[in-house]
């Protein structure tokens, strides 16, 4: 179960990965669109992070309920706004620093929060 609960650990940091290179790219977009990027990595985090949580008990794992929620609420932030603007063109020049604020967030709450 060891392998289980590292597998998604190593997923879920992919998924963070993920969303700090489609900012990266969202900086450098010449075509003024959304990189799906936001998407693909805020669901990976979701569906890995969700797992961890759910498989806790199985892996003697404790989490954070409160932070668990506020990281949540945090990423379902950056996907409702990665969903909302996807087909926009351009795209408000807010969009892209806010989700990476957003991301800079997350990561600091889960770095921090103990």
């Amino acid at each position: 179960m060891e392998f289980v609960r590292l597998l998604l650990v190593f997923l879920h940091l992919l998924g963070m990965g993920l969303l700090v290179g489609t900012f990266l790219l969202q900086l450098r977009a010449a075509d003024g669109r959304l990189n799906p990027g936001w998407l693909h990595g805020s669901g990976l985090q979701l569906v890995t992070g969700v797992a961890l949580v759910v498989l806790a008990p199985l892996t003697d794992a404790e989490y954070s309920h409160a932070k668990i929620g506020v990281k949540t609420l945090v990423l379902v932030a950056i996907a409702a706004i990665a969903f909302a603007f996807l087909r926009k063109n351009p795209l408000p020049k807010w969009v892209a620093p806010t989700l990476g604020g957003l991301v800079v967030l997350n990561v600091g709450l889960a770095v921090f929060w103990s």
